[in-house]
Formats: C-alpha cells, structure tokens, sequence
C-alpha cells in the first residue's frame, strides 16, 4: 500500500502552555521529577552545565554522569550549581533502572565507540524510559533501536546524516511513519512528528545559532519529559526556547548567549 504523505503541520501557539505538568501544593521531593543526564567530554564540556542548570529549574533531581577527564567539570557544578547529583559508573544501572523518569543522553559526548555502546544499551535495556537523544548520540544511534518512547533533536545535517534523505517536511513525516519515535527537526521552522503526526514551531531567530542553545533546549525538554507526555513536551519546550529567544531579542537585539536564555526560559514558565 502506498503511504499517503499529507504534510500538513499544526502551528504550535501559546495555548500549549495550559497542558504542562503543575506540581500539587502537597507534594514533597522527589515526586516533581527525577532525571539522568549523560553528557559532556573534556572537549565540549559547556554541553553538560548548559543543560543540568536548564533541568535544574524544573524537576526535583538532575543526576549526572560524565566522562572521567570531564570530572573538573563536576567539580565546578558543584560549586555553582547546587541542585544536580554525580553518579559514577557503579551507580549509573541502579539510577536507570530505580530513579530516572527519563534520560538524556549525547550533549557534547564524542561519536565513539565508547558513546555508541552505551546508547545501544539504554535504548535496548530501558524501553519503556523516556529518552532524549541529542548531539553526539544522534551520530552513533541505530536507528533501528529508537522505540515509541525515544526522542531525538537532530538539526538538518543530523537528520540527513542519521535517514540517509533531504532534510524536508515531507521526509520528515515519511520517517515518522517507519521509525516510532518522536523527531523534532531543529532549523529556522522547527518541525515536531510522531507517526505521521506533525507539529510546527515558528519561534525563534537567528540568535539561537550559537552554541549551547541546543544543550539549553535539550535540559528544556528532559526536565519536562519527566512529568509531561511526549506530545505536550516536545511542543512546549520548543515553543518556550524559541519564544525566550524572541524576548532576548526584543532587549538586545540577536547578541545573547545560551545562558541568558536559560534565564528568560525560566521567566517565561514562571508566568504562565
């Protein structure tokens, strides 16, 4: 049977804001969101701070783990950033099998062998985890291992890198429908499909090509994975991070940084 290509994507607006997850007035540590991020190297090591702060603001618990010559890092998260836990190898199982509610993993992790051995293991020993793959990951990943509860954030050399085709609306919903989980498609528009289901977001500008906006979004969208379903997840965070952008831009022109953005995110979320 022919697949049907309808390339039709609703626009994503404000109202998105009304479904995210609120944390009941009763609740205590621990039941707002618990989360792992593995990340960074010795050589991208502003990929693994940019996203744990970004988490930080949202969920109950940022667990962390990194490469060994990354360990200053940690050092230094320790001391401006309070709200985040170091897990090393030993812990790292236990942690993925008892406490994350959902994963990110590959910002500034280098395309190894190294890296893609332990994407293939998560993907394959924790289904039913939400996971996040960005970055570093999207480039060892087989995509044959990306299950209903994957999320990957590939921008357009990414995704042409990962499905072997033009980086299109129209491809993008055709691999939508092959591959179970859920693609957002990062560029000028960014693009949001699962199943042939496809969401658009026009917010944002050319300020948000610089580095570590990506990390910013992908902490966005792993701390509200956590409590939030993926639909409403993937079209919030990338709404919110355009639309901070979009207000940075209205105050300094396109000369801001990823971690002014992370500021104005929390702002934005603050006061919906």
């Amino acid at each position: 049977m022919m697949m049907t290509i309808a390339m039709i994507a609703k626009k994503i607006d404000a109202t998105i804001l009304k479904q995210i997850y609120k944390p009941a007035s009763h609740s205590h540590k621990g039941q707002n969101g618990r989360l792992l991020i593995i990340a960074g190297s010795k050589k991208y090591h502003g990929s693994l701070v940019l996203a744990a702060t970004m988490a930080s603001k949202i969920v109950d618990f940022v667990y962390v783990h990194t490469t060994k010559d990354n360990f200053a890092i940690i050092k230094n998260l320790r001391n401006n950033l309070a709200e985040f836990i170091y897990i090393n190898k030993y812990d790292l199982k236990n942690v993925l099998k008892n406490e994350a509610d959902a994963i990110l993993i590959g910002p500034g992790l280098i395309p190894n062998f190294k890296t893609k051995r332990l994407v293939h293991k998560i993907l394959k020993k924790y289904p039913n985890t939400k996971t996040l793959l960005d970055a570093g990951a999207l480039r060892v990943v087989n995509k044959k291992l990306l299950h209903k509860n994957c999320v990957i954030t590939p921008h357009v050399e990414e995704f042409k890198h990962l499905f072997n085709i033009t980086p299109n609306l129209k491809n993008l919903e055709k691999v939508s429908q092959e591959i179970p989980c859920t693609i957002i498609l990062k560029g000028k528009i960014d693009y949001i499909c699962q199943n042939g289901i496809c969401f658009e977001n026009i917010t944002g500008n050319v300020g948000m090509t610089k580095g570590g906006t990506g990390d910013v979004l992908a902490g966005l969208l792993v701390a509200l994975l956590t409590k939030n379903d993926i639909s409403t997840a993937t079209q919030i965070a990338t709404y919110v991070c355009g639309l901070a952008g979009d207000k940075l831009q209205e105050k300094v022109g396109i000369y801001y940084s990823a971690n002014e953005l992370v500021g104005e995110i929390q702002k934005i979320l603050s006061n919906k």
